[in-house]
């Protein structure tokens, strides 16, 4: 009985497993939001974010999780932003250290400017995890737009985030 329990949990396992790495979400299609949320991470997110921002996709782009040592000159030289866009319209966000804290900085970012609708900029396996942290810390009045940054992770990368995606389903149903 209990063999039987380990290998039905151990299938459904596999099976999601197989699901979240077929099936990674790619770039949105191009509708304007109020923001665009970028967290840090791998490459191609914030030249994604950039992009779209160039193209008049949203006001303001928030960059969360940025390294405290950056300056925003620093971030402006690296990107080739130039001054007026980066004053009127790229926050440097330095409070987040995860995904759970990109969330909050981010909700707490479109609370102060009063937005209703945001892209999400993150890697393609990073997405599912992100906006589920995003949706549990936002009102429900926030619209969320998916744009997943297309990359070709090892089997590692999609291992640790399918346990990480499923470890943030657990703690949201079970808090402490």
């Amino acid at each position: 009985m209990i063999r039987r329990a380990l290998a039905f949990v151990l299938m459904l396992w596999l099976l999601g497993f197989l699901v979240f790495a077929v099936t990674l979400p790619g770039p949105a299609a191009t509708v304007r939001t109020d923001a665009i949320i970028v967290p840090t991470g791998a490459g191609g997110r914030i030249e994604r974010g950039l992009e779209l921002l160039r193209a008049g996709k949203a006001e303001q782009m928030l960059v969360t999780g940025v390294d405290p040592e950056v300056k925003p000159r620093e971030f402006a030289a690296q990107y080739k932003v130039k001054r007026g866009l980066m004053d009127c319209c790229i926050t440097l966000g330095f409070a987040a250290v995860d995904t759970r804290g990109n969330a909050a900085e981010a909700a707490k970012w479109m609370d102060e400017r009063d937005y209703r609708s945001l892209r999400l900029v993150t890697s393609d396996w990073h997405m599912r995890r992100a906006r589920a942290e995003l949706t549990r810390a936002l009102p429900t009045n926030i619209a969320i737009v998916e744009d997943g940054v297309r990359s070709e992770p090892s089997l590692r990368i999609l291992f640790l985030e399918y346990n990480k995606l499923l470890a943030s389903w657990l703690a949201a149903i079970w808090p402490d």
